[in-house]
């Protein structure tokens, strides 16, 4: 059986890596938390609209974007921005003289006048062209175990080196990383690591891939995709950590060179995405399905959150959605809430109500129910479908027990769904 390498750097081991690297002066000298940690983040991001922020826009470093189209004020119309049926109308709400551009990125298809910002605050309209102020600008960077993604499925107990850049497509109010998701570039330190530096950091830091995570990687998907095309030359693979608001055809590109994606699946009806997460429902469940056809290997979590998305008969329509559209071999976990940002006035969610939404998992088809954010629990570990027996037993983000071989289990011989071999193992 082929056993992956320990999947934690020692802090010495980490830091000395880090100064070859040239990385040792991250974000004005903060050093990088133990690996493991809750965050692994090292930006240490200012308030928004802070003293200096003017300035710091226009020396923004940037590329121009993928994925818009241009139009002068001749060609601009209110039905493009309201959906109305008049083609066109006598008065706006908004002065139409300079150019404008529709972002495609994302389904919310920003509208953006000269010299502003679609809603994620990271691709700004310069003079008519779409232009992204994040690329090769991270403002994470860590080393971290592939299972704190999480993923279960993919290259167990190996190393992820992972990247973020600022910003976000969705405002959700319990972010976890809120504090460079929800603030503009400039108001969160951030180092120049273009994609040729992100690769030979990971390949010299010994990890199996490159993992696009802690804030929304949509927002930053030049830099998403060039970094991984590159990485796929020099053999790391490529994982995604998204919550899928994404629109098809730049999804299709990236799975194209990607090979994992997991999906923040935040909830199961349109309210709570509106008004929780400030999105919309179907688009992602579109993108989830079309990861899937694709071929990627694919993983969900739903973070159960009190009152909010919590409700029994909608986490077992979810679950019955997954196996209806996906079949029984999605991993699906199912993550504990703790209040943060701006739900702290809402308990942790109970234990029993993730045991009871994993077992409705279960009842439903589902061959592979986690529970998150609980160490120690029982439905941590994988079990074989088949024999029931624990094929790999986790604590935290550690693998303590390894029983596939062959992309089955050592018990009974029957396949396990999943990417269990490390190119670099």
């Amino acid at each position: 059986m082929t056993r992956m390498a320990e999947n934690h750097l020692s802090r010495r081991e980490f830091l000395n890596w880090l100064g070859a690297a040239g990385l040792g002066a991250l974000c004005g000298g903060a050093l990088l938390g133990d690996l493991g940690c809750a965050s692994g983040l090292v930006a240490a991001p200012g308030a928004p609209g802070a003293p200096g922020a003017a300035d710091a826009q226009t020396s923004l470093p940037s590329r121009e974007a993928m994925f818009y189209t241009s139009f002068r004020e001749s060609a601009l119309n209110c039905s493009a921005c309201h959906d109305l049926e008049a083609p066109r109308v006598l008065y706006c709400h908004t002065g139409h003289g300079t150019n404008h551009v529709r972002c495609q990125l994302c389904p919310k298809q920003c509208i953006i006048s000269d010299g502003s910002r679609g809603d994620c605050g990271v691709r700004e309209n310069r003079g008519g062209k779409l232009h992204s102020l994040v690329y090769g600008n991270a403002c994470a960077v860590n080393v971290d175990p592939i299972e704190k993604k999480p993923f279960y499925h993919f290259l167990p107990a190996s190393r992820a080196f992972s990247i973020a850049a600022a910003g976000c497509n969705l405002h959700c109010l319990y972010c976890q990383n809120w504090a460079i998701s929800q603030n503009p570039p400039e108001s969160v330190d951030s180092v120049d690591l273009p994609p040729e530096a992100v690769v030979a950091s990971a390949l010299q830091s010994g990890s199996h891939s490159i993992a696009y995570t802690y804030s929304e990687p949509t927002i930053f998907f030049e830099y998403m995709l060039d970094t991984a095309r590159l990485a796929k030359q020099q053999g790391l693979r490529n994982v995604v950590i998204s919550a899928g608001y994404i629109n098809l055809e730049p999804l299709h590109l990236l799975c194209q060179e990607v090979d994992a994606i997991k999906i923040d699946l935040k909830g199961f009806n349109e309210g709570f995405y509106k008004e929780v997460c400030d999105g919309t429902l179907q688009p992602v469940l579109e993108a989830i399905k079309a990861i899937h056809a694709w071929g990627v290997h694919l993983e969900i979590v739903n973070l159960v959150v009190p009152t909010l998305n919590d409700d029994e008969g909608e986490l077992r329509a979810l679950s019955e959605w997954v196996v209806d559209e996906l079949g029984p071999d999605v991993p699906l976990h199912f993550s504990r809430f703790g209040p943060q940002y701006k739900l702290t006035n809402l308990p942790p969610t109970p234990v029993q109500a993730l045991e009871r939404a994993r077992q409705a998992a279960l009842d439903a088809g589902v061959k592979y129910a986690y529970i998150g954010n609980v160490p120690g629990h029982e439905a941590n570990h994988t079990y074989c479908p088949n024999c029931g027996e624990i094929l790999i037993g986790r604590l935290g983000f550690a693998v303590q027990a390894y029983h596939i071989s062959g992309g089955a289990c050592e018990f009974c011989g029957q396949l396990i769904a999943g990417v269990w071999a490390s190119p670099a193992a």
